[in-house]
């Protein structure tokens, strides 16, 4: 029996309350659709933190975090890669600079890095952001590379490429363009972009559960002492879960990578709940960015006067009912996740999954779907 319905006392009793709260039959549904995907082998585990108007109304962790050990998922303090939803906490931290005058938007990449190689054509920070700038796609095994680079080495990968297409032509999304406006903004700030990022945005926000695989290595040295290897068989906490990739037979270690280089597009680790708490904080003006600066952030580009439902760093669209709303999905090597903010509703979905991309998408937005009434 669902674990919701226990706490009903019969079958009639359920009915009567199902029937007079929609909210709890939403409850009821959501938990089931996920606790069936579990059952059918569909995830290996899976952190999910609702919200409406500022209150949890649903956080739970489904399966493991770690298969052969039995460990489960914990919402709260379960930390998994969260892939592309890294780009919004880097957009939010270039708001910040934005705002303090240290990047312009319509600035030439070039005039914060000016050694990276000329293409046919200029382009500027605002096209990086909403990747109509014309950098290439993944290439290869580039996808799962584990190797140690910095962000500044990170550009080797693709630098020397031409543009796909002449800026601001075309929309192609990719997360080379976050690699080069990270590298951006450690040239016009003389900050390491993983330290920027801690003091403006995470560390305001209470995010402390959010960090880069790098980072957490280095407070964990700090604290004992030992050398752990930066890569994806480290375990420098227990909370941090296992990474896998789904199987015929179900679920496998995904492969080692390093995704330090291109920490702003995609490198960061978190919990559900932890991103949820960023979601909010957008809800409730708890970002000390002006509004003016945000709404850039948030407002879909044009490309030929047609709209690429992506802003600087946010999707920005409206799901299959109408509803508007911002956020991300993201994918990488032994990780999946979706973050969405539904400004008129209230609401605010962390879903974080532990496995390269299970293909289940239109089974989450049914689970979604479910917390409207």
């Amino acid at each position: 029996m669902n674990p919701i319905l226990r706490y009903l006392k019969n079958v009639f009793a359920a009915k009567r309350v199902l029937d007079e709260n929609l909210e709890l039959m939403g409850l009821v549904k959501a938990d089931s659709l996920l606790q069936d995907m579990y059952a059918k082998n569909k995830f290996p585990g899976l952190a999910i933190t609702v919200l409406k108007e500022g209150e949890t109304v649903f956080q739970k962790g489904f399966g493991y975090a770690d298969i052969e050990q039995k460990q489960f998922i914990d919402p709260r303090k379960s930390i998994f890669r969260i892939a592309s939803v890294s780009k919004p906490i880097a957009a939010t931290a270039l708001a910040h600079m934005v705002q303090d005058g240290i990047i312009d938007l319509d600035e030439s990449f070039y005039t914060y890095f000016s050694d990276y190689p000329k293409k046919e054509w200029d382009f500027n920070i605002r096209q990086l952001a909403s990747h109509t700038a014309g950098i290439r796609v993944y290439k290869g095994k580039e996808y799962g590379l584990n190797e140690p680079f910095s962000i500044k080495e990170g550009l080797g990968v693709f630098k020397n490429d031409p543009l796909v297409f002449e800026p601001d032509t075309e929309y192609l999304y990719n997360s080379f363009d976050w690699v080069m406006i990270s590298a951006a903004m450690q040239e016009a700030s003389g900050i390491p972009f993983e330290k920027y990022v801690q003091e403006k945005v995470l560390k305001p926000l209470g995010m402390q559960n959010t960090f880069c695989a790098k980072c957490h290595l280095e407070r964990h040295r700090k604290i004992d002492g030992t050398k752990l290897k930066e890569s994806t068989e480290f375990k420098a906490s227990e909370n941090v879960v296992n990474f896998y990739t789904k199987c015929l037979t179900g679920f496998r270690k995904a492969i080692p990578v390093n995704n330090f280089y291109k920490l702003a597009g995609g490198g960061y680790l978190s919990t559900s709940a932890d991103i949820a708490k960023f979601g909010q904080a957008y809800l409730n003006k708890g970002i000390e960015v002006k509004a003016q600066i945000l709404n850039q952030f948030l407002t879909s580009r044009e490309v030929h006067g047609k709209p690429t439902y992506y802003g600087l760093g946010w999707q920005v669209s409206e799901d299959a009912k109408g509803r508007k709303f911002y956020g991300h999905i993201g994918n990488g090597v032994g990780g999946y996740s979706n973050f969405f903010v539904y400004p008129k509703e209230q609401l605010v979905f962390s879903i974080l999954i532990n496995c390269t991309n299970p293909i289940i998408q239109p089974e989450l937005d049914a689970v979604i779907d479910c917390f409207f009434n």
